[in-house]
């Protein structure tokens, strides 16, 4: 253009509102660029009230990148008007909120006490930002950044567009694909947010959300706004060139900036065991009532969730046993996911977990092998959980005594293959179907002084019914172990002694 001004590499150069440039790649790029926009779409959209950088999005010669934000509001805005005389003569809008990006683009916003806040350069409004994050106490060596945006900002930004579109048409900026208003601040800020955070950007499982949310704006009731959204709507679609600052919403405030901090799940797995037999695996309520002393669950997550100083916790285990039915020998796999954690606990933070539980004065619930896993565990158990072979023992009561023949008759049933249809006590929550299930062996332990009671050791596929297969479940197991003694059989007390996962 005729009035572009050429800086030539290594000039001292003095530049518009008293800068002097030695050298100053990117001060001089973004001068050299304000140059090269398009004068009179220049002056049309600082009139509309359109802030300097969206002008740099809206007529761009070439991509909107950080240099931008090298250069503060008011110089950019210098460097616009000093390009025409007559644009001189506009209303300046450095103290206006701007009709497309809301302020956003500005660096202006109001807080959580709606108090306004005004920072000129990406630095200072990085620094903001971080203050809010380091509030939330997170420890973090990566972050991703997500932002959010009121819909309002797409609608004008169409209105405007469709506005040059219509005056401009035959400019060859028209085709050049726009950066969107959010995709245009995560390049202008990320940059001195790393340097800020002193943490690098890319797909971490720690992310910062920047939530902009319109202001409530009492000079304009709904009806007006859906009056002047449809005629904005109308004009885009007619492509009309009269457009104005009445085609707009006005913009008196600007948005609303919440961050939020949000951690993605971190894992812990172990092996627990039962010692109770009034505490059940889930928290358990009916009716507003405790079932049993505690559970597993809770005894387990709430050591855990403190460490991790995380929001809440989810707890997943490798099946599971009622509440009346111990877990010992080599205890059960769990995972426990903690959601939005600020930390994560070192291993011997993880020890003394470990030892607070097992230590604990009533020894309800113990833990072992308690350690910080990868996400991929959760598909491992469970695959493995449905591979996977239960050892119990149970205190059996029958209704004749216990002969010599009947322990070798039991021990030599290898694989049985039972079928099972849905146990009569879980009928209300479960659907009624056959199962067939395999017991993979069987031995028999006497008990003194008593031959109507015994220990049964035995080994079975998993989501196999012990306590159905031992009584019968009237019929609904077949074989049984009342059928194969050829008595009436009654399971007293049952312990899970081991879960062996597929690859254990």
């Amino acid at each position: 253009m005729a009035d572009e001004t050429k800086l030539a590499s290594g000039d001292s150069v003095c530049l518009p509102n008293g800068l002097v440039s030695h050298g100053d790649s990117r001060t001089r790029r973004v001068y050299e660029t304000a140059r090269s926009l398009h004068s009179g779409a220049v002056k049309d959209l600082l009139s509309l009230g359109v802030c300097e950088r969206c002008i740099f999005r809206l007529i761009p010669v070439e991509a909107f990148d950080s240099d931008v934000s090298s250069v503060s509001t008011s110089t950019l805005r210098s460097w616009l008007e000093s390009r025409d005389d007559e644009t001189g003569s506009l209303e300046s809008s450095c103290s206006r909120i701007c009709i497309v990006c809301l302020g956003i683009l500005q660096f202006v916003f109001s807080d959580a006490k709606q108090k306004l806040v005004k920072t000129d350069t990406s630095s200072d409004y990085a620094a903001r930002i971080t203050e809010l994050v380091k509030q939330d106490r997170r420890e973090f060596d990566s972050f991703g950044l997500e932002v959010s945006v009121p819909s309002i900002i797409i609608e004008n930004e169409r209105a405007v567009l469709s506005y040059l579109k219509g005056k401009y048409s035959n400019e060859s900026w028209l085709q050049i694909k726009k950066i969107s208003v959010k995709d245009a601040l995560k390049v202008l800020v990320l940059d001195p947010l790393r340097a800020s955070l002193g943490a690098k950007s890319d797909s971490s499982t720690f992310h910062i959300r920047l939530t902009y949310s319109r202001a409530s704006d009492g000079a304009q009731g709904a009806s007006e706004k859906t009056h002047e959204s449809k005629r904005r709507k109308t004009d885009a679609e007619n492509g009309s060139n009269c457009i104005s600052e009445n085609s707009f919403e006005k913009v008196y405030e600007p948005c609303l900036l919440s961050v939020h901090c949000n951690k993605m799940p971190i894992f812990f797995s172990g092996r627990y065991f039962k010692y109770s037999r009034n505490v059940s695996q889930s928290r358990w309520i009916i009716d507003d009532e405790r079932m049993g002393e505690a559970s597993v669950e809770e005894i387990l997550g709430g050591n855990i969730l403190p460490a991790c100083l995380g929001d809440s916790y989810k707890f997943h285990a490798a099946g599971r046993e009622d509440i009346d039915v111990r877990m010992l020998g080599s205890g059960r796999p769990f995972l426990i996911e903690i959601q939005n954690s600020r930390q994560c606990p070192s291993e011997q933070s993880l020890k003394e977990v470990e030892e607070k539980i097992n230590n604990s004065e009533k020894k309800l619930v113990g833990v072992k092998d308690l350690r910080c896993v990868g996400s991929q565990c959760w598909a491992m158990m469970r695959e493995g959980e449905a591979e996977k072979q239960k050892q119990y023992a149970a205190l059996v009561w029958i209704s004749r005594p216990l002969e010599d023949k009947d322990l070798n008759s039991i021990s030599s049933l290898i694989e049985l293959k039972i079928l099972q249809k849905t146990p009569v006590r879980v009928l209300h929550r479960r659907s009624p179907l056959d199962r067939e299930k395999i017991i993979h062996w069987m031995k028999v332990e006497k008990i003194k002084g008593n031959s109507h009671y015994f220990l049964l050791h035995l080994c079975t596929q998993a989501g196999t019914y012990i306590k159905e297969f031992v009584h019968g479940d009237l019929g609904r197991t077949t074989p049984s172990m009342g059928s194969i003694l050829g008595c009436r059989a009654e399971i007293i007390q049952l312990d899970v002694t081991d879960v062996k996962m597929g690859d254990s």
